[in-house]
């Protein structure tokens, strides 16, 4: 075969293969980039953590760690009322137009840390609202808001601990009438009153001692206070005050309130154990008296229950 012939085949080959390759280029659709570009035009959204109710809460309920939870919420639609934990920052509804520009570029390491020690810092902490009492009912899963919440030291913090249908009364003590500063907020204590007796028609002469007769006035009464404090601090195992404020039904104020003007008030501690029984106004018991009786010309005192 002529070397001129065997060239032109050669040739003819290859374009052959070559167009062969185009057509197959053509004829199969590529996905990848569609994939790319879909996955470039939708971004994943950033999300914040918010804190929210883990439970449906009723309106006086004391919030424990239980009771709230951390969820994930698009930063977008977070509220500025919402609870969040300060580890994503959240743009404000209020920023200028080139806010978001700015929001975009990468911040220092410096003021990461310090935006987020300052998130923490302004309540975003989920411990910072344990003990806080529920004013208006929260939904399980419903963002925890201010509105919806007293913490302890704000105003209407006592009304909103307070149980349905009850009152708060305060009254005077001092160490020796309080156990010593053991009673702390949240312990049940009885009442003591301590007065002075009268005597009989004959009635007191000098140089006679004074007699004094003590009763329980009050049985397994709540202590909300002592002084402002309505909670002892984790490592406190006693607080002393000039006044404890008590937890007690409208008549049973009454009574404490006639108890106060007749003599001294003492709260006894209750043990843990002995906390489920009943509470309020213990039923009068019949008061002693004394009489002074004259024998033989000698008088003598007498004690008639």
């Amino acid at each position: 075969m002529k070397p001129a012939r065997i060239i032109v085949i050669c040739i003819a080959a290859v374009a052959a293969i070559g167009l062969a390759l185009v057509v197959r280029a053509m004829g199969s659709p590529s996905k990848t980039p569609t994939a790319v570009a879909t996955a470039a035009a939708v971004p994943a959204r950033p999300m914040a953590r918010v804190l929210v109710a883990a439970k449906d809460l009723q309106p006086g309920q004391r919030l424990t760690e239980g009771d709230l939870a951390w969820k994930d919420w698009p930063v977008d639609e977070v509220n500025p009322a919402f609870i969040t934990d300060g580890s994503t920052p959240i743009p404000s509804a209020e920023a200028p137009a080139g806010a978001e520009k700015a929001a975009a570029r990468p911040e220092g390491a410096v003021a990461s840390v310090t935006r987020a020690a300052t998130n923490l810092a302004g309540g975003g902490a989920k411990a910072d609202y344990v003990g806080s009492v529920v004013r208006e009912p929260i939904l399980a899963g419903e963002p925890i808001v201010g509105r919806k919440i007293v913490r302890a030291g704000d105003s209407g913090y006592m009304a909103a601990y307070l149980e349905p249908g009850m009152r708060a009364m305060a009254i005077r003590v001092t160490v020796e009438t309080a156990a010593g500063g053991f009673i702390l907020p949240g312990d049940r204590v009885d009442v003591l009153l301590t007065r002075e007796t009268t005597l009989g028609n004959m009635g007191a002469q000098e140089g006679d001692r004074s007699k004094f007769a003590s009763s329980t006035v009050m049985q397994n009464i709540k202590v909300l206070a002592i002084d402002q404090s309505t909670r002892a601090g984790d490592d406190e195992q006693a607080v002393v005050g000039a006044t404890a404020t008590l937890e007690v039904g409208p008549r049973d104020a009454e009574a404490l309130a006639l108890a106060k003007s007749e003599g001294e008030l003492s709260l006894v501690l209750r043990s843990y154990a002995d906390t489920g029984g009943p509470s309020g106004r213990v039923a009068a018991t019949r008061q002693s008296s004394a009489i002074r009786v004259y024998r033989g010309g000698a008088p003598e005192v007498v004690v008639v229950q």
